[in-house]
């Protein structure tokens, strides 16, 4: 992780998306290697089902309960902030990777972005797959290079009084942007608040805005 508008790196992954046209080189590797380990008995198709309904059944709602929870729980928020991973299972979010999730908390004086500068790391247990966008190079460079600038062309703009932190997603490690709860939510049940959290106030490329106040 870094300082002020600045950072912190290592790497693999994508998915491969099917498609009609001709496969490609890496569709063809892959689907090679799958069947060659499914023949050596290392992996059953049983096995690659199961992991891709697990994956789909990732979204950002399970990342917007996360939210809610530490907005409304102080004891859950510190265990949130000390690791992320462990919280996010007392919620029955399971991992099924080795990963480990640190949660970057938003305040006054500090806002964080995510970025994967080599690749498209990503907090994919707890928000599912990550736009197409993150995976851009250009998000990917500017992200560190000129993080007020890239976050302007998505609306967002942070005073310069406040302090851009840019982290860097690894291989091993993956980031979550815990966002500011809003004023004026007091007593709002913990569905009520996890209605206000977006994906992207999560990756730190949007705030959260109610009644035209717009919160970190």
């Amino acid at each position: 992780m870094v300082g002020k508008d600045k950072m912190t790196h290592d790497h693999d992954h994508t998915p491969i998306v099917a498609s009609d046209a001709t496969p490609g080189y890496y569709e063809v590797m892959e689907v090679a290697m799958r069947e060659l380990l499914a023949e050596k008995g290392l992996i059953q198709p049983a096995e690659i089902r199961k992991q891709l309904e697990v994956l789909d059944s990732r979204s950002p709602q399970l990342g917007a309960k996360v939210v809610a929870r530490a907005w409304t729980d102080p004891e859950f928020r510190a265990r949130l902030l000390a690791n992320g991973r462990t919280a996010c299972e007392e919620l029955e979010i399971t991992f099924y990777d080795d990963t480990q999730l640190i949660v970057l908390e938003n305040t006054d004086a500090v806002h964080n972005l995510i970025v994967c500068t080599l690749c498209s790391c990503y907090p994919r247990p707890i928000l599912g797959l990550p736009p197409d966008w993150y995976k851009q190079k250009p998000y990917r460079a500017r992200a560190v290079k000129e993080p007020r600038a890239v976050l302007a062309e998505f609306g967002t703009v942070i005073p310069d009084n406040v302090e851009i932190r840019v982290s860097d997603s690894t291989a091993v490690v993956r980031y979550l942007v815990l966002p500011k709860r809003p004023p004026g939510t007091d007593g709002w049940t913990e569905e009520q608040l996890a209605s206000l959290v977006t994906r992207d106030t999560m990756i730190g490329v949007a705030t959260i805005e109610l009644d035209n106040r717009r919160v970190q």
